[in-house]
Order: structure tokens, then sequence, then C-alpha cells
């Protein structure tokens, strides 16, 4: 019997998220190691050049960036598709996770997310309350108004759920850790997306360790996901002091 998959990534992050759904739709056994890439020690830096997650082992194999790792996971366990078979869906498919993982990850990560909570509670730096406006008030509803062309009025973008609608929803879910709702009076196919993306068993099951993993310190975390249950990896790279990454997004 070959051994689970190893996921090295927080479970607050988008980028895991949509690598966490993936596995949990396809049945895929895996463990994780819940760090955030600020606190990856020396192994870390090595598995990881760019200290980002999600990383992904399988085997001798490692892998970095979500994108790279849910099409890979799609390449190997191709059942069920997370990607349409038509050649120009798929391509908008990829797209429209391209967008969420740079537009929406920019916006929703580093301008709010960032900002109101990570460079507040975890290097005690001071949130700038300009940067976090322009992000709710200018740039994230231009983002709104872009996908409100886009998604469906009922069901999933490309009939079957896809990597796409997997991606868009992911950040919306960091949104809401901010206390960011999408206006359904003004949005009311994204709004309606986000509610019933969210709602599905693989986001919901996830959302577990990721509420009460909001409400605890980082050094804390992983004895707290253990007592929930979560399927931790026996080993970790996180134990090194907070420190910025080279890069932002995963």
């Amino acid at each position: 019997m070959s051994e689970p998959l190893t996921i090295i990534g927080n479970y607050i992050s988008p980028y895991v998220r949509k690598v966490l759904v993936c596995l949990e739709l396809k049945g895929i056994d895996y463990r994780i190691d819940p760090i955030a890439p600020f606190v990856g020690d020396e192994e870390f830096s090595r598995l990881s050049p760019l200290r980002r997650i999600p990383v992904l082992r399988d085997g001798d194999l490692v892998l970095n960036d979500s994108t790279v790792i849910c099409e890979y996971l799609q390449d190997r366990f191709p059942r069920p598709s997370l990607y349409p078979v038509d050649p120009l869906q798929r391509a908008k498919a990829r797209w429209l996770e391209e967008y969420a993982d740079s537009y929406l990850g920019d916006v929703i990560i580093w301008r709010m997310f960032f900002q109101q909570g990570v460079r507040r509670f975890l290097f005690k730096e001071g949130t700038d309350d300009e940067v976090v406006r322009r992000a709710r008030e200018e740039e994230l509803p231009v983002a709104l108004d872009y996908l409100e062309a886009q998604l469906p009025a009922d069901g999933w973008l490309f009939g079957d759920l896809s990597i796409a609608d997997i991606s868009i929803a992911s950040f919306f879910r960091n949104a809401a850790f901010v206390r960011y709702q999408v206006d359904a009076d003004r949005w009311p196919r994204t709004a309606a997306f986000v509610e019933r993306a969210l709602a599905l068993p693989a986001f919901r099951k996830l959302a577990e360790y990721e509420n009460r993993t909001l409400r605890t310190p980082l050094p804390q975390q992983r004895a707290l996901l253990a007592e929930m249950g979560a399927p931790l990896t026996e080993t970790t790279c996180g134990n090194a002091p907070p420190r910025y990454g080279l890069m932002r997004l995963g």
C-alpha cells in the first residue's frame, strides 16, 4: 500500500485550501504539516525555495505552487475530473483559477487578510488602514464586477464542479475571515455562488479546522489540530521564528 501524500501548509491559506478540497473530492489519502510559511525552518526552505505554501510530497517527488499541484493530482488521479473535458472550457477554467490566485490573492489576502490579521498578530506590525480601505472599496469591487459577468445563476461554471469554482470560492472564504461579505443586492450571482460552494461537504469539513485555527495562537495550532483529529504528519517544518518569505503567492 502506498504512503499517503504529504501537504505542507496552513489550513487558513486559500492556496492550501484549494489543494485540500481537490484531495477531499478525489478521496485521496493525505497527511498535513499545517505550518504558516513565515515559520518554516531550513528544511522548509529546502523543499520550498520561494518559502511558499502549499508544498506536496509524493515519495521522492516535491512540488510547489497550488496550480502545479492540482494539475498533478488531476493527472495522477483522474477521477472524478476537476477540469472540463472541452479544450476551450478547460482553458477558461485555468484562466479563472489564475485570476483568483493572482488578483483575488493580491486583494483579499495581501491587502486585507494579511494587513488585518497576520501583520498585526504574528509580526506585531501596524495595519495600513488606507491599503485595507482601497482594497475593500475600490479593488475588490472590480473583481466582483468581473465575476458577476462570469458566474452562473445556478450550479457551476462549466456544468460539473471544476478547479475554477474551487479556486474562486477558496479566496472568498478568507474574505469572510476579515468580515467581508459579498453584497447580494449588487452582486447576486457571486454571493449565491460563494454560498453554494462553501456549503459543499469538502469546504465544510475543512472549515472546522479553519475556525478553530483562527482563534488559536500559531505555536499552539498543531496541538489543537491533533486533538481535533486532523491528519497530521509525524514531524513538522514549522519550528523557526517568524520571517517574511521571498514571494507572496502560492
